[in-house]
């Protein structure tokens, strides 16, 4: 599998690196700097997730993704996330108690989509290989706008759920959901399309 990733130059800072989808192992010399963010998310979250008031939640996530959320959006705690300076959040967006984002792939939620309870999105991966399985592959996922995210789905990395959609509970979603459908199963495959 890792055969063929096409390496990136090297050169760039390793978050302009993993932005650009290159796979990352966990001996490079920049690796720490992963670490360290990861490190400030945990602080960040630990008092997020301590927060009683929604607004206070929004502000703590804000500090997590580096920009602020729109005051449309809500989100329930706990949430979670490993890295969190790679979400990118809409406006009007929902999401519900206990949804875990794994972002150092990227993960971009357009305006208007709900994520119930539970929902799982991933961005990243590591190869099958045993030789190099401790690396990290990137690989971004986006929600298109006014897509519903039923509760206890897995997003799988690489995936973008179309504009409108609707992703059953319990489903693991490994392909693109196109457009104005509705899938589910475990892989998920389409059920019927939305009028």
């Amino acid at each position: 599998m890792m055969s063929n990733i096409k390496k990136e130059n090297s050169d760039f800072d390793i978050f302009n690196r993993l932005k650009a989808g290159e796979p990352i192992p966990m001996d490079d010399p920049e690796y720490p700097k992963i670490l360290e963010e990861v490190n400030r998310t945990i602080r960040l979250s630990s008092q997020m997730n301590a927060s009683t008031d929604v607004n206070e939640v929004r502000k703590y996530l804000g500090k997590i993704v580096g920009t602020n959320i729109d005051e449309s959006t809500t989100v329930f705690p706990p949430f979670h996330t490993n890295f969190g300076r790679f979400i990118q959040l809409g406006k009007n967006v929902f999401i519900n108690h206990a949804c875990s984002f794994l972002d150092l792939g990227g993960i971009t939620i357009e305006d208007d989509v709900m994520l119930a309870p539970r929902v799982n999105i991933i961005s990243e991966n590591h190869p099958v290989e045993t030789a190099e399985r401790k690396t990290l592959v990137p690989d971004a996922v986006v929600i298109k706008r006014n897509a519903w995210i039923g509760a206890n789905a897995t997003i799988l990395p690489g995936v973008t759920v179309g504009e409108n959609s609707v992703v059953a509970s319990g489903a693991v979603v490994s392909d693109d959901v196109t457009a104005n459908s509705v899938v589910g199963g475990v892989p998920a495959m389409d059920i019927k399309n939305i009028d």
